[in-house]
């Protein structure tokens, strides 16, 4: 049996891999390497013409796996991805379109914000979690920091230029729930498919909150 649809996506794990899969024939061993690591959310993005089949395969084949879609960018990416098997979507930006597919999917998603006005926008529109992109870039977390004290209801999911040195810090927040980044999957250990190095650097990313919470 797959593992339960997610009520949040937040709190599974103290940080979602962002997941760009080449090779489908990759996808298994991989996810595998992460659930085994303590990472069971594992957001797979729309980037590669493998994206959906990799999503499938691991829906498939790794049961504790919460496998989900990103850098989704249309209501047939949404249809697509949810048919494959994600059990949740994650957007890069959002429009009224798109979010309206997303709400209407079944599974839970985390549209992009990287400002004041767009975070207040999804409020608006009953949406609470979010994810923050590109973070690093768009004032990292000294502006996540900034907005907690006006719109502590809204709680977010970092991504973009977050490392193992800086993830603690975003941890640190109180409206950040988990942070999304790719530094556990280096693309050489992926190359060699060596999956014991990336259970190794997930189990260190699923122990980033301790002592900061």
């Amino acid at each position: 049996m797959p593992a339960a649809l997610p009520a949040s996506v937040l709190d599974l794990a103290p940080v979602l891999p962002v997941v760009v899969v080449d090779d489908a024939a990759d996808a298994v061993p991989l996810a595998r390497a992460l659930v085994a690591g303590g990472l069971p959310a594992i957001e797979v993005t729309l980037r590669t013409p493998a994206a959906l089949e990799s999503i499938r395969a691991i829906a498939g084949a790794v049961p504790d796996a919460v496998v989900g879609a990103g850098t989704v960018l249309t209501p047939g990416q949404v249809a697509e991805s949810v048919a494959a098997g994600a059990r949740f979507l994650v957007s890069p930006g959002w429009t009224d379109v798109l979010l309206e597919a997303m709400r209407g999917a079944g599974v839970p998603f985390l549209p992009g914000v990287s400002t004041a006005t767009e975070v207040v926008a999804l409020l608006e529109r009953g949406v609470r979690e979010m994810k923050f992109f590109p973070a690093q870039a768009a004032g990292g977390t000294a502006y996540l920091r900034s907005l907690a004290g006006p719109l502590p209801q809204a709680r977010f999911c970092p991504t973009g230029g977050i490392g193992p040195d800086t993830a603690p810090d975003y941890l640190a927040l109180p409206n950040v729930g988990c942070v999304g980044g790719s530094w556990m999957l280096p693309a050489d250990a992926v190359a060699a498919r060596d999956w014991g190095r990336v259970e190794r650097l997930a189990r260190e990313a699923a122990t980033l909150t301790a002592g900061v919470r």
